[in-house]
């Protein structure tokens, strides 16, 4: 895996982030059947809450210096953090860079979280699946809820698990 970096994304990170979050709609498109808008974006309304709304937390991921892809973690201020959106681009896709975010990331909000992923997307549950036994063993959980207000859809599923403090060197 060549140099890479997970950091809190701030306002001049905000247009990068947004040409990704095309690229992430556009992957997603294929399992949730939603179609850009007329002028050819996606809807953004958690990415505009990622960087505005309290209790949230976007992330930029780079390798080489270069954008790799995006975490957005809700729930800060509540009992339950959310990787509410997670991306990374296809050519730095099973390159370790995944796994090195989560962990960091979830290194950095100790306690409860929750990941949604849709059965359909098989690549996507794969590696769910294999970053909570990374992360805590047998220790996680895995149930499906229906997507709020698309009852059209199948069920997302739903990975919980908690991740301990770690003592600061």
């Amino acid at each position: 895996m060549s140099e890479t970096s997970v950091r809190l994304a701030d306002s001049t990170d905000r247009p990068t982030v947004e040409r990704l979050w095309l690229l992430f709609r556009h992957d997603l498109s294929e399992f949730d059947g939603h179609l850009p808008r007329a002028d050819g974006t996606f809807d953004d309304h958690r990415l505009r809450l990622a960087f505005t709304a309290p209790g949230w937390a976007p992330y930029l991921l780079t390798s080489a210096a270069r954008p790799a892809g995006f975490a957005f973690v809700r729930g800060l201020d509540a009992p339950t953090r959310v990787l509410n959106s997670f991306f990374v681009v296809r050519g730095a896709r099973r390159t370790g860079i995944g796994l090195h975010a989560v962990r960091e990331i979830v290194a950095r909000h100790p306690g409860p979280w929750d990941i949604a992923f849709q059965d359909a997307n098989r690549a996507a549950a794969r590696f769910w699946r294999r970053v909570a036994t990374e992360l805590t063993g047998d220790a996680w959980t895995e149930e499906r809820r229906p997507v709020p207000g698309r009852p059209q859809l199948p069920p997302d599923v739903w990975i919980s698990f908690s991740a301990p403090a770690t003592p600061r060197a």
